[in-house]
């Protein structure tokens, strides 16, 4: 499994679709996608980064807070808030916004919510979703992503079937079919993985993070070594030479690209694992030491309550 996989797999998303909206020009809402909208169709998550498919019409967005006049988002392309900010949306965000929650029409017959708002000038349609995230905090590549992600389903490898997909549920949400809403859930799981790729793929010469990590040869070695064999008492002598790199060689690019040294980022990617087993199985706390390359269940017990302020088991109580 590549670095990237094995991240995205750690942090559990999981897809969902929350309301379908017309709006008409003149039109402004400010908005963030609140637990209860989602809890019927997803349950309980820690964190949730809601995207805005745009079926037809075109819409501005900004984070609350922001300058400028924000993005431009036309049909076609959908746009992602990782961080799941307030966020201004509408024909013209010089307008008073109105709050989403005071215009979002009640689910029927166990159906999507909804939102009919405007002055009655150019239409605007759009399918506003969501992914739950069970590993959000630490995760390095949701804590490196931007507060809006822009994705164009007209361009790219996938492009056309995102597309047609997507194209396809709306219409048959609006139609009332049953089955639409659970297409676009899991469509919701490959646009933010294709969204993350193209992200990386665009990030300029110089930058740094995780997934500028990626795009260097030594340092996505390193990355997806670590990440194969997490059990594996590594060292940075060992690594660099199964990546081709002397110590301080690779010692340096990870630290620039990454922020951290090698080793720190193995113990930090290792109570990441250590929670995605802690909650999803029903491993004892001695075989999830193991796994995660501990040799004993009081080392692991320490570097998880020094990670996390509590002790593994107490850990594992709450969040279950």
């Amino acid at each position: 499994m590549d670095a990237l996989s094995d991240v995205l797999r750690v942090a559990h998303l999981t897809g969902g679709v929350f309301l379908h909206a017309e709006f008409s020009a003149p039109w402004c809402i400010a908005t963030r996608v609140a637990p209860e909208h989602c809890a019927p169709v997803l349950g309980p998550a820690s964190h949730l980064l809601p995207y805005h498919y745009v079926v037809e019409g075109e819409l501005h967005i900004r984070v609350d807070g922001e300058d400028g006049k924000g993005v431009t988002i036309g049909a076609g392309e959908v746009v992602l808030l990782p961080r799941n900010d307030l966020h201004l949306m509408g024909s013209d965000l010089s307008l008073p916004p109105v709050a989403g929650s005071d215009i979002i029409q009640p689910a029927k017959d166990g159906g999507l919510f909804s939102i009919r708002h405007g002055g009655g000038g150019g239409r605007t349609r759009m399918i506003c979703g969501f992914l739950g995230c069970a590993g959000a905090e630490g995760n390095p590549v949701i804590s490196s992503l931007p507060p809006l992600l822009r994705l164009n389903v007209e361009k790219g490898g996938a492009a056309e079937w995102i597309r047609s997909t997507f194209q396809y549920a709306a219409e048959e949400m609006s139609a009332g079919r049953p089955g639409s809403e659970t297409v676009l859930a899991k469509l919701s799981e490959l646009l933010f993985v294709e969204a993350v790729r193209r992200h990386a793929e665009a990030l300029p010469d110089g930058q740094t993070g995780w997934l500028a990590g990626l795009r260097e040869p030594y340092v996505a070695r390193a990355l997806a070594l670590l990440h194969r064999d997490i059990p594996r008492r590594w060292t940075v002598d060992d690594l660099g030479r199964e990546v081709g790199l002397s110590r301080s060689a690779l010692a340096d690019r990870f630290m620039r690209l990454i922020g951290v040294p090698p080793m720190h980022y193995l113990a930090s990617w290792r109570m990441q694992v250590a929670t995605e087993k802690l909650r999803n199985t029903s491993a004892s706390l001695a075989q999830v030491a193991e796994m995660v390359g501990y040799d004993s269940e009081a080392a692991f017990s320490r570097a998880f309550k020094k990670a996390f302020g509590a002790a593994p088991a107490t850990w594992r109580r709450s969040s279950s």
